[in-house]
């Protein structure tokens, strides 16, 4: 299975980066392909609401902003499963995140069932520093993001620094589960 990871903070080495190692190292364990993207190291700029509102990412379902998202979408749309991995700002994803994810929503979503993650499983990790609050918030506007773009909803697994040890295992298990297809 083609897992593609996308991690959303700028940080490499806090407790976002662990995350998305771990769901990495879950998927290779399955014999998976695991393919890290850092949002942050990308030109992912934010949606421009095109037209009167809604420009050809309705009708054509690619954006018209030119940056780095065609790319992603790309290698989105040729991914056989995801897993987002994002720290918690606000109690919401990450601002790399949050643009990301709102420019697909606006690609994908209007093709219903036709969507390029149609059923395709998604894990997202809301990374939760600091005070470790927001991290629920976080993974329910995540969750309505994957309805939204018809994925299937695989696990949804917050983290703070005082769960970092046992939901570092989770995640490398629930990606390695996924990887496998277990609940397919």
């Amino acid at each position: 299975m083609n897992v593609l990871i996308i991690s959303a903070s700028p940080n490499t080495d806090g407790l976002t980066a662990a995350c998305a190692a771990a769901a990495a190292q879950g998927v290779a364990a399955a014999g998976g392909q695991a393919e890290e993207v850092r949002l942050n190291d990308l030109d992912v700029g934010l949606c421009h609401a095109c037209g009167n509102g809604w420009g050809a990412c309705r009708s054509e379902h690619d954006c018209q902003v030119l940056d780095d998202f065609q790319a992603l979408h790309e290698r989105v749309r040729q991914a056989d499963a995801y897993i987002l991995v994002s720290p918690v700002y606000f109690g919401e994803l990450s601002e790399s995140a949050k643009a990301f994810a709102d420019r697909l929503r606006r690609c994908e979503a209007t093709r219903g069932d036709a969507s390029s993650l149609a059923n395709k499983p998604v894990i997202v990790v809301a990374a939760a520093g600091g005070g470790g609050g927001g991290a629920i918030t976080c993974l329910l506007s995540a969750e309505r993001w994957v309805q939204h773009v018809r994925a299937r909803v695989f696990d949804l697994i917050p983290i703070t620094r005082w769960t970092r040890t046992h939901k570092l295992t989770t995640i490398q298990e629930a990606a390695r589960a996924m990887a496998l297809g277990d609940g397919a």
